[in-house]
């Protein structure tokens, strides 16, 4: 088998046609569908990405031979894009076959041999062990971020959001016991096996949600996603805060909504210089007051900027998850918060372009 090369730089180079005019019309009007994915091309170092992968998931001994393995980079990349476009593996197979405009973005273009299914699969779980190619994929890019210019600004939101898993029909004894970590009683070996044992039921707004939840820190300026945590769906918001403060923000303030109203939370941001702006509860028993419900409405303002991070990630698929265990998921997770912030960053820089262009 020839190992596909890692090809440079140039996402649509001049090919050699008869029509000039069309080609270049062609191609003009290609650049158009995909020019967030050239973009991101363009200002990700894929290759640093890769080289942090290496280091943090090395590969299996091959001393003892073996077909050669595809090049990190190419791996790295197409499992960006299921991240960006919410692929299964064998989608996303599929879609490197058939689209001109991934393979050129895996660097794949007329490769002999493009990695499938089961190699992308074998790949992810190599990165799920541990947590650690996913929090390399991550860091690496939040350094980049930094390294464009845009560091954390005008202070830190946190929230949660929930991310469903394929359901388990349960009644409330089942479900009970499932989130205690037991089998429910009567249940088959195969109904067990289809059921994701890490996965939790929880309730929001009196509706019941199976699955995991996604905790973050936004920056108010960018609203790019500065930290993560994934725990499973039943997980309390406010115990999850220590877990996803900042250390770096040029402002020290913390936005939260009421669900992180408590007395340890508020001592953990005064240990940490942060400003309280977390929203608060009326007292139980008591009504709101009017001074109360307007500090909250002033904080949301604000807070708000973090639903529009969830959203775009609930756009992009990411309010649902296909695996069966927590470390795949919190993988598929984080890829998807990293694939936000890479197209985050993309309109940020052609945003400050248009604004800098002269009128």
């Amino acid at each position: 088998m020839i190992t596909p090369r890692i090809k440079p730089s140039g996402f649509f180079p001049e090919e050699a046609v008869d029509d000039l005019f069309l080609a270049r019309q062609r191609k003009a009007k290609l650049e158009g569908y995909v020019q967030t994915l050239a973009a991101i091309d363009a200002l990700v170092d894929f290759t640093a990405m890769a080289s942090a992968v290496d280091a943090a998931c090395p590969r299996a001994d091959r001393s003892k031979g073996g077909r050669p393995p595809y090049p990190s980079e190419a791996l790295v990349r197409m499992v960006f894009l299921q991240g960006l476009y919410n692929l299964s593996d064998e989608q996303c197979e599929h879609q490197v076959l058939d689209r001109l405009s991934f393979q050129r973005f895996c660097r794949l273009e007329g490769a002999l041999n493009i990695p499938d299914a089961r190699t992308l699969w074998a790949f992810r779980q190599r990165l799920a062990e541990g947590g650690l190619g996913g929090k390399a994929i991550f860091e690496t890019l939040s350094r980049q971020l930094q390294q464009h210019g845009f560091i954390a600004r005008g202070g830190q939101i946190v929230d949660a959001s929930i991310v469903s898993a394929p359901v388990t029909q349960a009644n409330t004894a089942e479900r009970e016991a499932l989130n205690r970590g037991e089998d429910p009683e009567g249940w088959s070996k195969k109904r067990l096996a289809h059921t994701d044992g890490d996965a939790r039921w929880t309730q929001k707004h009196g509706k019941s949600y199976y699955g995991y939840k996604l905790h973050g820190n936004v920056d108010a300026r960018y609203k790019l996603l500065r930290t993560i945590k994934v725990t499973p769906a039943n997980a309390d918001d406010g115990q999850q805060l220590s877990e996803v403060l900042q250390a770096a923000n040029t402002r020290d303030r913390l936005l939260a909504d009421r669900g992180y109203d408590s007395q340890a939370n508020r001592q953990a941001l005064a240990r940490h210089g942060l400003a309280d702006g977390i929203a608060r509860r009326a007292k139980p028993g008591q009504t709101a007051k009017t001074r109360l419900k307007q500090r909250n409405r002033t904080i949301n303002r604000t807070r708000s900027r973090v639903e529009h991070v969830f959203a775009s990630l609930a756009q992009q698929g990411g309010k649902c998850v296909r695996a069966m265990t927590l470390a795949r998921n919190a993988l598929a997770i984080t890829l998807q918060c990293a694939a936000y912030n890479a197209r985050r960053l993309a309109f940020l820089v052609k945003s400050a372009a248009a604004s800098a262009r002269p009128a």
